[in-house]
């Protein structure tokens, strides 16, 4: 068999065959170029012929020849942000997601159970409209308290312990308000409440705002929001309906708290020390920091006025002011409205601010993914419109089915404006801001959820509820025009 094996192919040393001849390409534009440089810096000889000869005569192992590939040119900062990304844990990014929208779940339960409790907290400590509003103003008030603090707090704190302030403000609130103390101590609960939830706000919104599918993770956070507030007005309508005292209620809100504080502090343990892992930092590990004229960084207090003077955050801050309120006063008053101008039962009319929230989630979790398709700014604009329609129709159509169906529709058209505006907020900031403004954003602009509810009660208290319907209005009209004003979206250049 080898003979005749051996009469067919004629067997020659590798040392008689000869270089071959140079590639040409079929396009006929020449040999094919040189390899630079570059790409055979690894492959320079440093020894002599003989030695390399000796080397391929044995079969390199694929160990040898990956350590034979050239190794790009990188900064070492980026060197170092994508080994460890690397070796990052997928679990932990998620347990934090999670313990956002938990955290998320909880305000929205805050938020909306005042909506179903209003009339019960006025007859059981004989106020008016105007006066139980204070629990608004006292709320708009540690929005604005914890608007220039967040960042400090954080700096200083870490993010872990930060969330376990933040809630311990919220635990400390629900602790009083079930005692049912006099009502100013209600007043000053409400307070703690403002400031806890627009610290552990702002600390959400930058960490899902960072991730590498942010319009996702904000969507599903915001969605958990609109979750508690759908079923806080279901639990507070049904246990004050059964005759249970109304600040019971708030013990469900504590258990709630209480659990967030725990879970967010432990999934957020050692989140300095793992922040190189995470999504963000992969995908932008050169980041620049924020620098004076003269070059030296800018100190905390620096970066916070500069962010406040940034005409992103103003208008950013206008904008959910304006959202805040119009989302929070259709939810506390709308119940109000429709027992004394629809004459509905208080037991039942309960359940449409329930419907209004399920509106808010239903539309952030189905209809924010469409509107990033078709471009958050143009998507805001049309839901906007739409939000201005379903008022109308709320307020003019002398019926209280119709009137919870154009609610329930409200709320699904107002649900994505959040989401979608976070978004492009943090397409404009640079991304060394993003901390301080959307902090700014969220707390102050957020206190619009207790100031226009606060003015509707004050105008209702002479003229009526039915003032709830212009005033929201009017702030869609802010909504749109702070929105048009922004500026247009452009590349990062960091």
């Amino acid at each position: 068999m080898a003979a005749s094996f051996g009469s067919l192919f004629e067997i020659e040393s590798s040392a008689q065959l000869a270089s071959p001849p140079a590639a040409v390409r079929k396009d006929k534009q020449g040999a094919a170029p040189v390899p630079s440089d570059y790409e055979l810096n690894e492959f320079q000889p440093n020894t002599s012929a003989r030695v390399i000869q000796e080397q391929s005569s044995s079969t390199p192992t694929p160990s040898v020849l990956e350590s034979r590939l050239p190794t790009p040119i990188q900064d070492e900062d980026t060197t170092t942000a994508f080994a460890a990304a690397r070796t990052a844990p997928p679990p932990k990014t998620k347990w934090r997601l999670l313990s956002c929208c938990l955290v998320q779940f909880g305000n929205g339960m805050n938020d909306s159970a005042p909506g179903a409790l209003i009339p019960y907290i006025e007859r059981h400590y004989s106020i008016g409209y105007a006066v139980v509003s204070l629990i608004f103003v006292t709320n708009a008030l540690g929005f604005i308290l914890a608007a220039p603090l967040t960042h400090t707090i954080e700096s200083k704190l870490g993010r872990s312990r930060s969330y376990a302030l933040a809630l311990s403000f919220s635990v400390t609130a629900y602790v009083i308000i079930i005692c049912q103390p006099p009502f100013p101590a209600v007043v000053v609960s409400f307070l703690f409440l403002g400031f806890g939830q627009a610290f552990n706000l702002a600390l959400s919104n930058v960490f899902c705002a960072n991730l590498s599918n942010f319009t996702t993770a904000l969507g599903c956070m915001h969605g958990s929001y609109g979750i508690g507030g759908t079923v806080a007005p279901l639990f507070a309508t049904a246990m004050v309906s059964s005759g249970i005292r109304w600040s019971f209620f708030y013990g469900i809100a504590l258990a709630m708290a209480t659990f967030n504080l725990l879970f967010s502090a432990w999934s957020f343990y050692n989140y300095e020390e793992d922040t190189p892992v995470e999504p963000q930092m992969a995908l932008q590990p050169t980041a620049s920091r924020p620098e004076d004229a003269t070059g030296a960084p800018l100190t905390r207090l620096q970066v916070v006025l500069t962010s406040i003077k940034n005409r992103t955050t103003l208008l950013g801050a206008l904008f959910i002011f304006a959202y805040q309120g119009a989302e929070v006063s259709v939810s506390g008053w709308v119940v109000s409205f429709l027992i004394s101008y629809r004459h509905g039962d208080p037991k039942h009319v309960g359940y449409v601010s329930a419907g209004f929230w399920a509106g808010i989630t239903a539309g952030r979790f189905v209809l924010t993914h469409p509107a990033h398709k078709v471009g958050e700014k143009i998507a805001v604009v049309i839901m906007v419109a739409g939000a201005v329609a379903f008022q109308l129709m709320t307020w003019l159509i002398p019926n209280v089915i119709g009137d919870a169906v154009s609610v329930a529709i409200l709320g699904l058209l107002l649900g994505p404006v959040y989401p979608c505006a976070t978004t492009v907020f943090t397409k404009l900031l640079p991304r060394s801001m993003h901390m301080s403004s959307l902090s700014f954003i969220s707390a102050l602009g957020s206190s619009g959820g207790a100031v226009s509810p606060f003015l509707t009660g004050l105008l209702a208290q002479n003229v009526g509820t039915m003032v709830l319907h212009p005033i929201c209005i009017g702030l869609y009209g802010v909504m749109a025009t702070s929105w048009l004003l922004l500026p247009k979206i452009s590349k990062r250049s960091e």
